[in-house]
């Protein structure tokens, strides 16, 4: 199984994939670092790769980081491909949605002056829809947000949004794929004539159903899917949604998280109380805490938000020991699955449906056409993937 993280805290690509011996008809996953494995008569290759948005030091400044590009192309040339000896069956691929806006207004006031308003969702304002008429007809319409005075402006986001970044990084994503996994290793058809042979699943949310559809339209343009081909997108029900720790099915869930950020409140907040006298005047005085107004996540995903779109965010946010601080507590806080039990409720059902989907494509082979499946969630589910299989870096 391979596992990519392809922008720290903001956004976690996962890729796990099936390699069958090509004298074995058997599969398995695993975890490794680029090596293989013998279990019984089955083959365990896999491998962990990072690359994306990072932050390096200034040489002139070590105490500055630079932030780069929060998206990396998806390597083409240079990925790996299956060692001799094993042939790529099944692509298992879990993605986090594209750049979005903050979920909430947070640093709006001067000094930091991050705007409250986020004027990056022109391409997503076009947009047309079925009409239930019977004639097939579409509704062009654009959509535009209202403020409460009831002024509009056109382009405009709403909270949480995927922006048009997003958009065009996700579908840069789904032709990245595209040109590997078609062109250069000839494992997906350049037509889509059988539409049982993708899977395209997101949880229910705008922003992660919007990635999924650029992706696809990156991997499969229409004018490469069969005339009578149409790939679905899906999406669960709350209560059986298994792309993320399902706090809504399971209470006793709800309860450990609950109880992790109480305990990452208590064990962060006097580190945390040390920057006050740096962030608190970007805070309308307030101090930063794991539990505070705002909450010390929500201000990284403000600022994280800010970087990724090219807005200017205060000095102190691009000193290395000050994000270094706040990250370690935000990652206790939201990331730190450390527990059997927390992992066991939060990714034993995702864990068993792939499971389930491997071994049915290693019992059956090519009598099972499914060749990818493409899951769009969030940063929590790929983090606590990465924690599951003991190779999250805790950033």
């Amino acid at each position: 199984m391979f596992i990519q993280d392809t922008h720290k805290l903001a956004t976690r690509l996962a890729i796990s994939i099936v390699f069958v011996p090509q004298v074995v008809s058997s599969s398995t996953t695993g975890i490794a670092d680029h090596s293989t494995s013998t279990v019984g008569s089955q083959v365990v290759t896999g491998g962990l790769m990072f690359f994306g948005a990072t932050r390096v030091r200034r040489p002139d400044d070590p105490r500055t980081l630079i932030y780069r590009s929060p998206q990396i192309p998806l390597e083409v040339e240079n990925y790996p491909i299956a060692p001799n000896g094993l042939v790529l069956e099944q692509l298992h691929v879990y993605v986090r949605h594209g750049e979005r806006t903050p979920v909430g207004v947070r640093l709006a006031r001067a000094p930091a002056s991050i705007p409250e308003h986020w004027v990056f969702c022109k391409t997503a304002r076009q947009f047309h829809a079925a009409v239930a008429n019977g004639t097939g007809d579409s509704l062009h319409a654009q959509q535009m947000v209202e403020h409460i005075d009831g002024k509009a402006a056109e382009g405009e986001c709403l909270l949480g949004e995927l922006t048009d970044l997003g958009r065009q990084s996700t579908y840069n994503f789904g032709k990245s794929l595209r040109a590997l996994y078609v062109d250069k290793l000839g494992f997906l058809p350049k037509r889509l004539l059988n539409a049982d042979q993708v899977y395209f699943r997101s949880t229910n949310m705008p922003r992660t159903i919007a990635s999924l559809q650029h992706i696809v339209q990156g991997l499969y343009p229409l004018e490469k899917c069969g005339n009578k081909v149409l790939p679905n997108i899906l999406v669960r029900n709350g209560k059986d949604e298994n792309l993320l720790g399902n706090t809504s099915a399971c209470k006793r869930l709800e309860l450990l998280q609950v109880s992790f950020a109480q305990a990452a409140a208590a064990a962060y907040n006097p580190s945390l109380q040390k920057l006050d006298v740096h962030l608190s005047k970007y805070l309308n005085g307030n101090p930063v805490r794991v539990d505070g107004k705002p909450r010390a996540s929500g201000i990284m995903d403000t600022i994280r938000a800010a970087i990724a779109h090219g807005i200017n965010v205060p000095p102190e946010f691009k000193d290395k020991a000050i994000v270094d601080t706040l990250e370690k507590a935000i990652v206790n806080e939201w990331f730190a699955d450390k527990t059997e039990e927390v992992r066991r409720l939060g990714m034993g059902r995702l864990l068993d449906d792939l499971s389930r989907k491997m071994q049915h494509k290693a019992n059956n082979g090519a009598r099972d056409p499914l060749k990818v499946l493409i899951h769009s969630t969030h940063d929590t589910a790929l983090a606590a993937l990465c924690s599951t299989f003991d190779v999250f870096d805790e950033q």
